[in-house]
């Protein structure tokens, strides 16, 4: 006998009408939940339009540090004492310092994600691995931590693989070198990549670079301190014999010291040229700029001079031109010897990337022919672009010296600073009017959507859709870098990279 009871044996008798009511009015709910809940976690995308590359970005607020995303959303409440580090702002994963004791040192840190959650364990400490670019400008190691486990070092990486064992007193990057971490052990040192792959046992009193490149190999030292040089693929290079390496190189060519003066020896280690140097600073191809009674000049391999020893400093830009230093003043010499622009600018800079350079006010070009006069306010070698302020407004260039309009500079933008009249206001890509041109100064809109306005000597902020975040009220003349995250704004110093709540 069924168990199912009589309603169940008589079969399904389902009124259709109420059927159909109780599904409409469940899918109402079901929209008005998603609706308000749309509400409450893409509330900050509604106001501020959406944003392609959600990031996140440090903040201190009333003495503690947290975490806010593109959107100027708080993700993590700033609870914590110690600056909390982003190690890709492109993903929700930060390091927090905490348990600090000031009076011994101490602190214990670890990684959480967006949701507060810790995602890599087992360990007393994890950190990044701060190194510095020539211009001291930090960055970190890519997808590389440092970890610590009973007073032992090794490295994870940012999902937490293991990469290197908790077996080093020290592992620390050479300033300037991407991918190549020492590493210490019993008072001896040696040297690993990013990626925890062993390229020169600990062995060593001392690691040196050579140049600004991993490729060109590294200068070792020995307890003798005595010198020579191993490769990258853990060749060896020079035999670790001599008195003391530069830290330069030129296809195979290195300059080392012997009885108290240099010379250059190949990878065979032959002599290049008999003449020896008091110093040698750099190593062109052909050309090498030397030191004769504490002033620079260049020669060739051969021995022939080619720019007189009267330079405090020479540093080569390309094959042909030499950046020259005469007591505080910087100039162009010609690998001839030609002064192309003489010794009287502050600063020079080579930029590469477009094979020009920066002399104070003004840009030249590869034959040092000025192409555009006026303050470099922003110069971007990936998206290959200068920007410049002259004659009271901004203005982009290309790589070519080509002016070009914001909107084909910063295609991924919305809203472009216009200026007219002697004020300054937003328009589309199209040149339509979207902010009346009713401010002093403002800056373009950042990955983030926002953008900096001033007026009357204060500055306040507006969103990606040209909306006032916050009304010009601030004076941030201290700051070097205007810029706006929501209703944060940058510290003074730009590269402390965090931000305020105004």
């Amino acid at each position: 006998m069924s168990r199912r009871g009589k309603r169940y044996d008589e079969g399904p008798k389902l009124n259709m009408k109420k059927v159909i009511a109780v599904i409409l009015a469940f899918v109402l709910i079901i929209a008005v939940i998603f609706g308000i809940k749309k509400m409450l976690d893409g509330n900050a995308e509604s106001i501020s339009g959406k944003i392609e590359n959600v990031c996140y970005y440090t903040i201190y607020d009333e003495g503690k540090w947290g975490i806010i995303n593109s959107y100027g959303d708080i993700v993590i409440k700033p609870t914590y004492d110690e600056m909390i580090v982003i190690p890709n702002p492109a993903q929700d994963m930060f390091i927090c310092t905490y348990d600090v004791d000031y009076s011994s040192g101490s602190y214990k840190t670890k990684v959480i994600n967006a949701k507060s959650k810790e995602i890599i364990k087992d360990y007393d400490k994890i950190e990044v691995i701060a190194n510095y670019d020539k211009d001291q400008k930090v960055w970190y190691e890519e997808n590389v931590f440092r970890v610590q486990k009973d007073g032992k070092y090794g490295l994870v990486n940012y999902s937490g693989k293991k990469l290197l064992d908790c077996e080093y007193n020290s592992i620390t990057p050479i300033s300037g070198i991407e991918n190549s971490l020492v590493i210490e052990k019993d008072s001896k040192f040696g040297l690993c990549d990013d990626a925890g792959n062993i390229i020169i046992e600990p062995n060593y009193k001392k690691i040196e670079k050579i140049g600004n490149d991993y490729k060109n190999g590294y200068i070792v030292i020995n307890e003798e301190n005595k010198y020579g040089i191993i490769g990258f693929d853990k060749s060896k290079i020079l035999d670790t014999k001599y008195e003391e390496i530069k830290g330069i190189s030129g296809e195979n060519i290195y300059a080392v010291k012997e009885n108290g003066k240099y010379v250059l020896i190949n990878k065979s280690e032959e002599k290049i040229t008999n003449k020896e140097y008091d110093d040698i600073a750099e190593i062109n191809k052909e050309q090498i700029v030397v030191a004769k009674n504490g002033k620079y000049g260049v020669e060739t391999l051969s021995g022939d001079r080619k720019v007189k020893f009267e330079y405090d400093e020479l540093v080569s830009t390309n094959d042909k031109y030499y950046i020259a230093k005469k007591g505080d003043k910087y100039g162009i010499v010609t690998s001839e010897g030609e002064e192309k622009l003489p010794c009287e600018r502050t600063k020079i800079t080579y930029v590469s990337s477009g094979n020009f350079v920066i002399a104070d006010d003004t840009i030249y070009d590869e034959n040092y022919e000025e192409k555009i006069k006026g303050t470099v306010t922003e110069l971007n070698d990936t998206k290959g672009y200068i920007r410049v302020f002259a004659n009271e407004e901004y203005k982009y260039y290309n790589f070519k010296f080509e002016e070009k309009p914001a909107s084909q500079i910063l295609t991924s933008n919305k809203l472009f600073l216009s200026k007219k009249d002697g004020k300054y206001g937003y328009v589309d890509k199209d040149g339509n009017v979207v902010i009346d041109y009713i401010y002093d100064d403002g800056t373009e809109q950042n990955s983030s959507g926002y953008a900096g306005v001033k007026k009357d000597g204060v500055w306040g902020a507006i969103n990606l859709l040209g909306q006032v975040v916050i009304e010009p009220t601030y004076n941030l003349d201290s700051n070097k870098k205007i810029d706006f995250i929501g209703t944060w704004h940058l510290c003074e110093d730009p590269n402390a990279n965090y931000y305020l709540d105004v």
